[in-house]
């Protein structure tokens, strides 16, 4: 049986933004907010379960108050409250309560005491199959013998209450209104203060998502949170198994992270629906527990609130927000966590995965002078939670990895590509080449049934003029056409030769093999107005490069190419891409918008399947995209590594080893790397900045890394090599202790992700960052680490042995 609540409008209230909160039991609801009228219209509609007639529903109209505390939780100053009994409406004719005015009850305390807080319009219906109610259990309210969901009032108010409502129910005074015997019962007290935030169950976790699944189907999935990723892995486990096994009441997970961490008092509440902006229902629930202590602070407590956005069946999104008032600023922000799991690629067995994608932003409630300090300690701490949230996950599902995703599978393209006889009827179908051909038609058709003419003014035999003003004018029309005719069957047969050679062509070589899928484009931006581009692609990675074919008239091209790179000797790190316009052979394309992959900062499953923007000021406002499949693999394993560290040696003169497995590994877990990249060397020296920061320095083939870890207190970054634009060595001074230092220089615009680790940044925009070491250099036993820069070598780094 169902209660159904019509919130129409409200008339007289002392204030001029409010909104109505309804309860039926332990179930809420809200409207929306209404600001700048005394006199709200709502029109809002509301459905609770109900199980015993003698259920209350009591709505609560309330004052919107923006600098109230409680503000997020929806709470405010009260102005005034109903309360109808559900016996009441299942006496009425249907069932059904009209339209009817309820004086609001003033509240006993609070700035709106014993005040004319106006009145509200409400309709209420009771509906649902075999819970007809007959007369007899109308005429009162039904009180069960045992657990009881409230406590029933008792007294002269609910006796009067009962009686003016049986006087109604006889007709012993027809005079008698609603209005003024619902009055009587909205006087009763209740047990349940306003304010108490309890957390109303769901019948079970799968229903709740049945429910959401049916509720917002079109609602989208919610952008990554700009902090940044916290966790990006695909597991061997199907999404809604994945999000049942994190969220799911009682789930034993939570558990046994709480025991791993150190957390105590963890309580989980139940899921529970609420109304949101915009009149979408949500599933919320609130967590708290208390966080282990650690070096910097004392242990505390932290409450979560998390609520679905998503859950179609496929794809869940659930943002949490994480609250812990007792640390130091703690009242100043909030960390908001977003946990995503869509479906993921099949593995080689058939297997369902799902990729688990954690972002995070910390949300400041009010400024302060600490927002750096708060914001790179949240990154540190959420980075080593999320490190063992991660671990622990990864015993409990296999980690689809790269080597375990079916290649073939993700570059299976629709490659059925149209024949060139297709293409042309595509292409010449447009009013130029229609209006061209009707003319021509019409020209021969008319020269066949005109007798010729007489020779007049200068003609001469086959000499024919024009013999008027129309007809130069239809002379020039026809001369337009067929040079435009022209002009478009040059430019096709021209595009149809560039038509991708590169198209399937194997990769040569031994070494690291770069493939890419260019499945499409959407929305790419075009120079001409009245026009459409003819865009093709072309790729550049490590001096070596790969062309798309043309795709003719369109912002939207299909490609479906599969394009890959010879091997290349020295592992890639940045895949350049840029989309041109072909205007012909001798026409220098126009850019219609570029893009730099970096291989590093991505997963192997990120690169597996994107969507790349675009860069320019044209492909920005169109908001112009790429979608990409690329695989980074080193045919050759360990012996690729090997050759290019002999390579390297040759050039420094010096014996480089390659590290233990054990140590790549965790070079890769520090900087968070892939697994093809591998450690060169590493020393001891400091970071200057403000001050020094004693740390080490990583050196691979492709990054310069920097770590520190002073008193709990992290710093980790690291940049390209091909970021760096110049290398400076200072001499000795007494401000560097009289070591030399290493001034590295990157590139405008590059190594932004570094930018907390630079000293400084120069009037050309470039990052600067200051290396230098306490140790005594020393000619003999040194190692150094050379790189080509603009044609020259380059020291970058030396350690004592």
């Amino acid at each position: 049986m169902k209660l159904y609540v019509y919130v129409l409008e409200a008339k007289g209230l002392p204030v001029k933004e409010s909104y109505a909160k309804l309860r039926v039991g332990k179930v809420k609801s809200k409207t929306r907010v209404l600001k700048n009228t005394s006199e709200p219209v709502w029109n809002e509609e509301f459905a609770f379960r109900i199980n015993h007639v003698d259920e209350e529903l009591i709505i609560s109209v309330n004052h919107h108050d923006d600098d109230s505390v409680f503000h997020h939780h929806g709470s405010g100053h009260l102005l005034g409250r109903v309360r109808v009994p559900v016996w009441t409406v299942c006496a009425e004719e249907n069932q059904t309560l009209q339209p009817t005015w309820f004086s609001l009850q003033s509240p006993k305390t609070g700035k709106f005491k014993n005040r004319d807080c106006g009145k509200i319009l409400i309709t209420l219906s009771v509906h649902g199959q075999g819970q007809e109610i007959s007369s007899e259990e109308s005429e009162g309210p039904h009180v069960p013998t045992q657990d009881l969901p409230r406590k029933i009032p008792e007294g002269k108010q609910l006796m009067k209450a009962i009686a003016n409502r049986f006087e109604k129910l006889f007709n012993k005074n027809e005079e008698s209104s609603k209005d003024d015997s619902l009055s009587e019962l909205s006087s009763i007290p209740s047990d349940y203060e306003d304010c108490l935030d309890e957390s109303p169950p769901v019948s079970s976790f799968e229903e709740a998502m049945e429910t959401m699944q049916s509720k917002n189907d079109e609602v989208e999935m919610p952008e990554n949170l700009p902090g940044g990723i916290l966790v990006d892995k695909t597991y061997v486990v199907p999404p809604q198994d994945l999000n049942r096994f994190l969220f799911a009441p009682n789930s034993q997970f939570n558990r046994e992270m709480a025991e791993l961490q150190g957390t105590t008092g963890l309580q989980e509440g139940n899921w529970t629906f609420k109304s949101g902006d915009n009149n979408i229902t949500y599933l919320t629930r609130i967590v708290t527990y208390t966080k282990a202590a650690t070096k910097l602070i004392k242990s505390t407590k932290a409450t979560e609130e998390q609520s679905y956005s998503k859950a179609d069946g496929k794809n869940f999104a659930v943002l949490v927000s994480v609250s812990t008032p007792d640390v130091p600023y703690g009242s100043t922000f909030k960390i908001e966590l977003l946990y995503k799991i869509l479906p993921g690629p099949e593995s080689n067995s058939g297997e369902e995965s799902s990729r688990l994608i954690i972002s995070y932003r910390v949300n400041f409630l009010q400024s302060t002078l600490m927002k750096g300090m708060i914001e790179g300690g949240a990154k540190q701490g959420l980075k080593e939670s999320f490190d063992q949230f991660t671990n622990k996950l990864s015993q409990k599902f296999n980690v689809l990895e790269t080597t375990d995703l079916n290649k073939d599978q993700m570059m299976n393209l629709q490659t059925e590509h149209m024949s060139d006889w297709e293409l042309a009827r595509e292409y010449f179908c447009n009013f130029t080449v229609v209006s061209a051909l009707l003319m021509v038609v019409y020209t021969l058709v008319h020269i066949l049934v005109t007798a010729p003419s007489e020779i007049k003014g200068l003609e001469m035999n086959g000499f024919d003029l024009p013999d008027s003003i129309g007809e130069v004018i239809t002379c020039g029309i026809l001369v337009i056409s067929l040079e435009r005719v022209y002009y478009l069957v040059l430019h096709f047969l021209h595009a149809r030769s560039q038509r991708g050679d590169d198209h399937g062509v194997k990769a040569q070589g031994d070494g690291w093999s770069l493939t890419i899928a260019l499945v499409e484009g959407v929305n790419l931006a075009w120079l001409d107005s009245t026009g459409h581009p003819d865009p093709y692609v072309i790729f550049t990675c490590n001096g070596k490069t790969r062309t798309s074919s043309v795709k003719l008239q369109t912002h939207n091209p299909q490609w479906n190419e599969i394009l890959e790179l010879d091997a290349m000797e020295e592992p890639p790190s940045v895949l350049e891409v840029e989309v041109f316009d072909f205007d012909g052979p001798f026409v220098k394309a126009d850019s219609l918008g570029r893009a730099e992959i970096n291989l590093i900062k991505h997963t192997s499953t990120e690169l597996a399947d994107m969507w790349v923007p675009l860069e320019g000021k044209l492909a920005q406002s169109s908001q112009s995209k790429l979608h990409l499949r690329i695989f980074l693999e080193n045919n050759k394993g360990v012996e690729t590594i090997k050759e290019y560290l002999t390579k390297k040696e040759k050039e420094v003169g010096k014996k480089l080893n390659l590290r233990s497995p054990h140590r790549n590994s965790t070079f890769q877990k520090l900087f968070q790397l892939p697994q093809e990249e591998f450690l060169i060397s590493d020393f001891s020296c400091s970071l200057r900045r403000k001050m020094l920061l004693q740390g080490r320095l990583f050196l691979s083939a492709r990054t310069v890394g920097f770590h520190s870890n002073l008193f709990g207190h992290k710093t980790t970054f690291f940049f390209l090599w091909e970021d760096i634009e110049d290398i400076e060595v200072l001499p000795p001074t007494l401000a560097s202790f009289g070591s030399p230092s290493l001034v590295m220089i990157l590139q405008k615009g590059h190594g932004l992700e570094a930018r907390h680790g630079a000293k400084s940044q120069d009037e050309q925009g470039r990052l600067r960052f200051y290396f230098q070491s306490f140790v005594s250099f020393k000619d003999a036993s040194r190692v150094h680490l050379c790189f080509p820069l603009k044609g020259r070598l380059w020291a970058c780094g030396e350690q004592e042995r």
